[in-house]
């Protein structure tokens, strides 16, 4: 299970390393071209939040960890397809590619 830990402060977001092999490239081609978005997830943790959104925006700091020492096959037609969703409505829904908890 790897970790997204956004802004620094917050507890570590816990997603598939698969996924969050492909969610590093989709976010890193939204911020490298300088595009902010929404991100929702049903978090895999037992707390108060059942669905969770962040605003990702460049200024904002990223660390992407692993748990598997060798990258994970990407898939272009999830990226594409993660890509055109976030694309189409400016938030990135995660909820079909989490683990189940």
């Amino acid at each position: 299970m790897g970790r997204l830990r956004y802004d620094g402060t917050s507890d570590p977001i816990l997603i598939e390393d698969s996924t969050l092999a492909h969610l590093k490239i989709v976010i890193a081609t939204k911020l490298r071209r300088q595009e902010s978005f929404m991100m929702t997830w049903l978090p895999i943790t037992d707390g108060p939040d059942q669905r969770a959104t962040v605003w990702i925006h460049p200024a904002i700091p990223l660390q992407f960890g692993f748990d598997a020492a060798s990258p994970a096959a990407i898939d272009p037609h999830l990226i594409a397809e993660m890509m055109k969703s976030l694309n189409a409505t400016g938030e990135l829904v995660l909820d079909h590619l989490v683990a189940p908890r």
